[in-house]
């Protein structure tokens, strides 16, 4: 893995470090309680539930692991930093579709943030990248696999 920042709201520093607090306190309990009782059942050699116990258990670490990283890593979007001007990281846009006249919202986070089921997309996705920097009015083009869509930029808020 990488070092680079991990870019995240408030909000997202949040969210990882209260799946790191269950991983590490629930989640690893339970695992451990799970390998101690398909020991119990034998032989492990030939014990499904041991097996997926031990498997699990190493997603879990390797979660762990993950996240521990990403944390040390993290860098905070400042919501009182935001720049209204521009779209940037930590930016409430609001895209007009060119060519059907549907308007979203997005929130633009970082890639460990995205969420697009809930208009929350990357900086690193094709959308992210290519209104990143651009102002209110501006037209961007993206290229995705069907083709150039082209947006316009409505709004930019906090």
């Amino acid at each position: 893995m990488s070092t680079k920042d991990v870019i995240l709201t408030v909000e997202g520093l949040k969210k990882l470090e209260e799946e790191l607090v269950y991983l590490k306190t629930v989640k690893r309990q339970e695992v451990a309680e799970r390998i101690k009782q398909a020991r119990e059942f034998g032989d492990i050699s030939e014990n499904s539930e041991y097996e997926d116990a031990k498997h699990e258990q190493a997603f879990i670490e390797g979660r762990i692991l993950t996240l521990e990283k990403k944390l040390r890593n993290a860098k905070l979007i400042d919501n009182d930093a935001v720049d209204t001007k521009a779209v940037s990281v930590g930016s409430r846009v609001k895209l007009k579709d060119l060519e059907s006249g549907d308007e979203f919202e997005y929130v633009i986070v970082g890639s460990m943030e995205a969420d697009p089921l809930n208009s929350k997309i990357s900086n690193e996705s094709p959308v992210g990248k290519a209104i990143i920097g651009q102002k209110s009015g501006s037209i961007v083009e993206v290229n995705v696999p069907v083709g150039t869509l082209k947006y316009e930029i409505m709004q930019i808020s906090k």
